[in-house]
């Protein structure tokens, strides 16, 4: 049991689209992310995904329609359904999944990381 500090996670790493495991709990994990430009268009079979904003917007894209969040706003994504997260500026992003959650869901991409070789910081 321990204080974790967004803030300073944030400041520890300036890569975008590469999600860092800051927390788990109940098979869960806590992510944080910066975005930068647009994502891959992807899907999750089995898991629901929660994109919180905590500093600047980002558009979550969907097929019919364009999500605007902005800080202290979320979006709950549920399993698949086809989204394209956007970032016209650099934007932090925390993520609520499922530790199993593969963050290009079932697209092979550059962006692919698989969840056992995520970093924990």
């Amino acid at each position: 049991m321990q204080r974790v500090s967004l803030r300073e996670k944030l400041a520890g790493f300036d890569e975008t689209w590469v999600p860092k495991v800051v927390g788990e709990l109940n098979g869960q994990y806590v992510k944080l992310v910066k975005f930068q430009g647009e994502y891959v268009w992807h899907h999750h079979a089995n898991e629901d995904e929660l994109f919180l904003v905590l500093d600047g917007r980002i558009e979550i894209h969907f097929r019919d329609r364009v999500v605007e969040l902005a800080a202290g706003e979320f979006c709950i994504v549920p399993r698949g359904v086809e989204h394209k997260p956007v970032a016209r500026q650099l934007a932090s992003v925390l993520l609520f999944e499922p530790a199993a959650t593969r963050n290009t869901g079932n697209v092979d991409h550059a962006y692919t990381i698989e969840p056992q070789a995520l970093e924990r910081i």
